[in-house]
């Protein structure tokens, strides 16, 4: 059995679920470029190590650099 995959590695099904984890749930945007998940409506970026999207809050950063996201 093969998995279509999509950008980042990930399945593109699970691209289509995978949500923001703060209480707003927004989709995530990829960033392709970056490795990075984006959320649209809080600002932050989730890594994307080895194919597994790390959705953690405390892992999160701004992509513009500016460090740790903060709610």
């Amino acid at each position: 059995m093969t998995t279509a995959q999509g950008p980042l590695g990930l399945d593109p099904a699970l691209l289509e679920i995978l949500a923001c984890p703060d209480t707003h749930h927004t989709p995530l945007t990829v960033d392709e470029a970056a490795s990075e998940l984006l959320c649209t409506t809080c600002d932050r970026a989730f890594p994307v190590r080895d194919g597994i999207p790390v959705l953690l809050l405390d892992e999160a950063r701004r992509p513009d650099g500016s460090g740790t996201a903060t709610p």
